[in-house]
């Protein structure tokens, strides 16, 4: 493998583990995520997965948005950390 692409896969790894740390957390903490999650998962039919994603996703960024908006310092506190985590990663 060579190093780019090495890195590139971790990115990748990166990324799907930090937006499933997301979705967990936001499972953790809202009720209304929770039960869309254990009704979409306790149904035995998988063929519909695809429609059960996209009714999902309005619910998920719905409480993402009220969440953000009740936590608002935190939220800022956590983009101008990542922003910093970035450029201290990319010198």
């Amino acid at each position: 493998m060579r190093p780019r692409s090495r890195w590139r896969a971790l990115e990748i790894i990166g990324s799907t583990l930090c937006f499933a740390l997301v979705v967990g957390g936001l499972i953790a903490i809202d009720p209304r995520v929770r039960e869309q999650v254990t009704s979409q998962i306790s149904s035995q039919s998988f063929s519909t997965w695809g429609g059960r994603l996209t009714a999902a996703i309005p619910v998920l960024v719905e409480v993402a948005r009220s969440q953000s908006i009740d936590h608002a310092p935190m939220v800022v506190f956590g983009l101008v950390a990542v922003v910093l985590v970035l450029f201290l990663l990319r010198t």
